[in-house]
C-alpha cells in the first residue's frame, strides 16, 4: 500500500443522500501523491475536525474515487458530535485528511463469478470495489426500510438485490435471509457490514468452500496501529501483540473471513 500522507483537501461537492446520511467529494492539492490515485477499495481516511476540542480524527472509509480529476468521495451517517460537525461543511472549505490507511480488498486479476454483500453504512465503500472488479457481480445489499442510497450507481455494475428489516422493499429480514436460495456458484464472497451479517457470511462461505474477504467494523482511535483501540479475535497469532487479535485500522481492516474468530 501506499504511504498515507497528511493533506490539506477542499470540499468540491455535498449532497445529502438521506436525512443523516452525506456524500462529500473532496481533492486535495497535490495530484501526484492524490488520495485518489493511491486509494484502493476499502481504505479508509481520518478526518480533523476543525473544533479542537475533540481532539480525535474520525475513521471515513473511501466511498469512491475519480482519479482523472483528483477527487475522492466520502459517505458517512451523523453518529455523534463530530459527524454533526462535519456534516455542517459547505463546498468551498478546507479540511485535514490523512490517508489513505489502512488495507483494502484483494481484487483477483480473473473475470469470475463474485457476491458482494453490504450491510447498512458498510455498504458505501463497496461502490469503488464493484466498479474496479472484473466479472459477473451479483450484489446484495441491506437497508433499514425503502428508504434506499446508491442503489441506481450500484445498478451500473451488476445485479442487485435489496434485503430490508421491514420488508418496504425486496426481501424481508437481512442480506443473509436474501441469500436463502442462492446457489452460491461464486469464486470469491466480498463483504462489509455488522458483525452479525459478517458473521453469517464467514458461515456461508465455509459451507460451500468460497474464500471470503469481509471488512471489519471497529471504533477507531489512531488510525496508524498504535494505540490498539480497534482490536478484534483473530486465529493467528498477532506478532505485534503476542496474542491472537488484529488491529483493524493497521492489519485490516480487510481480512479473510477464515482469519476472524467471531
Amino acid at each position: 500500500m501506499e504511504k498515507a500522507i497528511k493533506t490539506t483537501a477542499i470540499l468540491t461537492g455535498k449532497t445529502e443522500l438521506q436525512p443523516d446520511i452525506f456524500s462529500f467529494w473532496f481533492k486535495n492539492s497535490d495530484l501526484e501523491t492524490s488520495i485518489a490515485n493511491t486509494a484502493v477499495p476499502w481504505q479508509f481516511v481520518m478526518v480533523y475536525l476543525k473544533d479542537k476540542s475533540k481532539v480525535l480524527p474520525r475513521p471515513i472509509s473511501i466511498c469512491e474515487v475519480d482519479k482523472k480529476n483528483g477527487l475522492f468521495r466520502l459517505i458517512f451517517r451523523i453518529m455523534g458530535e463530530g459527524t454533526k460537525e462535519l456534516s455542517k461543511m459547505e463546498v468551498g472549505e478546507y479540511i485535514e485528511i490523512l490517508g489513505p490507511l489502512g488495507n483494502g480488498f484483494l481484487l483477483p486479476q480473473k473475470e469470475e463469478q463474485y457476491l458482494i454483500v453490504g450491510g447498512g453504512i458498510g455498504i458505501f465503500p463497496l461502490l469503488e470495489l464493484v466498479k474496479q472488479l472484473h466479472g459477473t457481480k451479483q450484489i446484495v445489499l441491506g437497508y433499514r426500510n425503502k428508504d434506499t442510497f446508491l442503489v441506481e450507481e450500484f445498478q451500473k455494475y451488476g445485479q442487485v438485490q435489496i434485503a430490508t428489516d421491514d420488508g418496504s422493499l425486496g426481501t424481508q429480514g437481512t442480506v443473509i435471509d436474501a441469500l436463502k436460495n442462492d446457489t452460491m456458484s461464486y469464486q470469491m464472497i466480498f463483504a462489509c457490514g455488522p458483525l452479525p451479517m459478517l458473521k453469517g457470511v464467514k458461515q456461508i462461505a465455509k459451507k460451500y468452500n468460497i474464500p471470503a474477504q469481509i471488512s471489519m467494523e471497529e471504533r477507531m482511535a489512531c488510525g496508524i496501529g498504535a494505540c490498539l483501540g480497534c482490536v478484534c479475535k483473530s486465529t493467528e497469532l498477532d506478532p505485534h501483540s503476542n496474542v491472537y487479535n488484529k488491529r483493524v485500522c493497521k492489519d485490516g481492516p480487510v481480512f479473510f473471513a477464515d482469519a476472524i474468530e467471531f
